[in-house]
Parts: C-alpha cells; sequence; structure tokens
C-alpha cells in the first residue's frame, strides 16, 4: 500500500476521495515532513458575492482545514487525522479570477495532538486572504507499524 504522506500521487488520489475537495477542484501541490501545499481554482459556482465576484469564505476554509489535515498526515509516524478545533481570520476577499494556494505546517505533536498553522494566498503573495491555527488528532504508528 502506498503512503500517501511520502507518495504525491497517492496523496493526490486521496485528496480527491474527499467529496468537497474533488467538488472545490483542489491539487496537491506539495507534501512531506508534516508541510502540505494545495490550490483550489477560482470557480464562479463559489462566489459568495454575486456583486464582487468574490469566492465564498466556507470554501477557503475548506482549502484550509484539507491542507492542514494534510500536513499532519505528512507529519513523520501519522496515520491518521480529524479536525478538533480550527480557528481561520479571513484578512481581505481572494482576488476574482485568482487560484488559492494553502501553506500548512505541523509545527509540534504530542502522541494524540497535532498543532497546525496555516495561510492562504491568492496570485498576490503579499498579504494573506486568511491565517488559521488548529489542532488536530493524530493517530500515531505505535510499535511495527501498528497504530
Amino acid at each position: 500500500m502506498t503512503d500517501p504522506a511520502t507518495d504525491p500521487t497517492a496523496a493526490q488520489r486521496f485528496i480527491e476521495a474527499i467529496p468537497h475537495s474533488k467538488a472545490l477542484g483542489m491539487r496537491l501541490e506539495a507534501i512531506g515532513d508534516g508541510k502540505a501545499v494545495i490550490s483550489m481554482p477560482y470557480d464562479e459556482r463559489f462566489i459568495g458575492d454575486p456583486s464582487t465576484g468574490v469566492i465564498a469564505g466556507g470554501a477557503v476554509s475548506a482549502l484550509m482545514d484539507t491542507c492542514c489535515g494534510a500536513a499532519v498526515m505528512s507529519f513523520p509516524g501519522a496515520r491518521g487525522t480529524a479536525t478538533l478545533d480550527l480557528r481561520i481570520d479571513y484578512m481581505r476577499a481572494a482576488k476574482p479570477g485568482q487560484r488559492i494556494t494553502a501553506r500548512a505546517e505541523c509545527y509540534h505533536a504530542t502522541r494524540t495532538v497535532a498543532f497546525v498553522r496555516a495561510t492562504a494566498h491568492d496570485e498576490d503573495e503579499t498579504l494573506p486572504v486568511a491565517s488559521a491555527s488548529g489542532a488536530f488528532t493524530m493517530q500515531s504508528v505505535t510499535k511495527e507499524g501498528e497504530a
């Protein structure tokens, strides 16, 4: 069995297996060692404000949550995760028509909980669209490869 934490193709298949990730068109850009980068294209179906064309905050939230979970899954020894807590601070609207990219890092992990920070940017990398911090369950590999 391939490991999504070390095989980008397997990780992309894992992300595409999550219905909302597939519907949002999420694409894995990078993964490994507790870090992940996932992007989402602009799509008119996800506009939250028709008068401005801005993507809804829920789509950005889903992108950031998925990216954080992927970062945890790529942390050495991790075998499973679920979101315990995720705080997202929206800093500005993403520019209509631009791809949004989330970058997440699992910066600390205990035996059962992982702590993650993330940012989301549109194609203008100077100011984040949103930042996030969260706690995730982490099932770890124990003796002889069993979780």
